[in-house]
C-alpha cells in the first residue's frame, strides 16, 4: 500500500470513528431520556452554554496548573475514572441485568470496570479508540438530550470561537496537548498509519510541532490533543518544517482530539431530541433531517480539516466541524419545513 492510499484509508477511518460515536450518541437517546439522565433542569436555558464554557476554561486551568505540578497522576486518575462512569451509563442501557445488586445492573458494573482496567493495564491504540468511542457517544447524548436548539448553537459558536483564540493566539493549549498526550488516556481517537504502529512504544511528543488541543477541539499536523486535535505524527519523531510534499505522507499516526467528535455531536443529538419535524424511520436510533443535516455537515468538515491538516498546516478544528454541524442542521431544519427563527430555538 502506497503513502496516498494510507492516508486516504486513515481519512477513511477518523470518519467512521466519528460516525461511530455519532451513531452511538443517536441510539442513546431514548435509553437515556427513559432513565432520566438530563443533566439540566432547564435544557432551553440559554445560560447553560456558559456555564459549561466557564467549567471548560476552569478545567483547562487546572489541567495545565497540574502538568506544572507533576501532578499527571490526578489527571489520569481523573479522565480514567470519567471513563468508567461513562462506560457504565452505555452498559447499562444495553447489559440485560441478568445479575442484580440492588439497583445495580452487576454486569454493566463489571463492564465497565474492565473498560478502566484496560485503559490502565494496556493503553494500547484500539483500547484507547474503543473506550473513546464509548465514552464520546455517552457524553454526547448526555449533552445532546441536556441542551435544547438555542443552547446548542450557543455552545458550538462560543467553543469555535474559543478553540481558533487558544491555537491561533494564546496557543496555551499546545501546552496541554503535549501533556495529555503522553498520558495514554481516552481523550484522543488513534489511527495508525501502519498495522505495526503501537501507541505503547510511541516515544511521545516531545519533539512533535504545533500541537493543540483543549477541552473542546483543535487540528495541527503532528501531535495529539486532549479533547480535540487532529494531528500526524512523523516516522521518527522529527519536527516538521513545511508543506514539502516529499514529507507529507511519511508520519505514523493521525491523532484526533476526542471533543472533536463530541462537540458536534452534541448539536446532532438535541436535533434529533428536541425538534419534532422530518423525523426518519431508522432502526436502534433517533433520527430526523435536521439532525442527519447536522451529522452529514460535521463530516463535511472532518474531511476539509483532514486535508488541511495533511498538507502539514496547524488548524482549530472546531471552526470547521461545528461550522459544519450548525450549517448541516440549519439547511435540514429549513428542509423540514421549520422557519430559521424556530430552526434557532427562538
Amino acid at each position: 500500500m502506497n503513502d496516498r492510499t494510507r492516508v486516504f484509508v486513515a481519512v477513511g477511518v477518523t470518519v467512521l470513528l466519528f460516525l461511530g460515536v455519532q451513531i452511538g450518541a443517536l441510539a442513546l437517546i431514548e435509553p437515556f431520556h427513559e432513565s432520566e439522565r438530563q443533566a439540566v433542569e432547564n435544557p432551553e436555558d440559554p445560560t447553560n452554554s456558559f456555564i459549561y464554557f466557564g467549567i471548560i476554561l476552569v478545567a483547562t486551568a487546572l489541567m495545565l496548573a497540574a502538568f506544572k505540578y507533576d501532578l499527571q497522576w490526578l489527571i489520569r486518575g481523573l479522565i480514567v475514572s470519567i471513563s468508567v462512569m461513562l462506560a457504565w451509563f452505555v452498559f447499562t442501557e444495553f447489559v440485560p441485568p441478568v445479575v442484580t445488586a440492588g439497583p445495580a445492573n452487576v454486569p454493566a458494573v463489571l463492564a465497565a470496570l474492565a473498560v478502566g482496567v484496560a485503559l490502565l493495564a494496556y493503553p494500547e491504540w484500539y483500547v484507547i479508540d474503543a473506550a473513546g468511542v464509548l465514552m464520546g457517544a455517552g457524553a454526547a447524548a448526555l449533552f445532546g438530550i441536556s441542551f435544547g436548539l438555542l443552547p446548542a448553537i450557543l455552545l458550538l459558536a462560543v467553543l469555535a470561537i474559543y478553540d481558533a483564540i487558544s491555537v491561533y493566539g494564546t496557543e496555551h493549549m499546545l501546552d496541554l496537548a503535549e501533556g495529555v498526550m503522553d498520558l495514554k488516556i481516552p481523550v484522543i481517537l488513534i489511527v495508525p498509519m501502519s498495522l505495526s504502529y503501537s501507541y505503547l512504544s510511541d516515544g511521545g511528543t516531545d519533539d512533535a510541532v504545533d500541537g493543540s488541543g483543549d477541552v473542546t477541539g483543535e487540528a495541527a499536523p503532528e501531535t495529539g490533543t486532549p479533547n480535540g486535535g487532529t494531528e500526524l505524527e512523523t516516522d521518527d519523531g522529527g519536527r516538521e518544517t513545511g508543506d514539502s510534499d516529499e514529507r507529507e505522507f511519511d508520519r505514523d499516526a493521525l491523532f484526533i482530539g476526542l471533543g472533536d467528535a463530541v462537540i458536534p455531536t452534541i448539536l446532532v443529538v438535541s436535533a434529533a431530541y428536541f425538534v419534532d419535524a422530518g423525523t426518519l424511520e431508522v432502526p436502534g436510533i433517533a433520527l430526523n433531517v435536521p439532525a442527519l443535516g447536522a451529522l452529514v455537515g460535521t463530516l463535511v468538515g472532518l474531511v476539509v480539516l483532514m486535508y488541511m491538516v495533511i498538507k502539514g498546516r496547524a488548524h482549530a478544528g472546531l471552526p470547521l466541524l461545528n461550522g459544519g454541524a450548525i450549517g448541516g442542521y440549519l439547511i435540514g431544519a429549513l428542509a423540514s419545513g421549520l422557519s430559521i427563527l424556530t430552526a434557532l430555538g427562538l
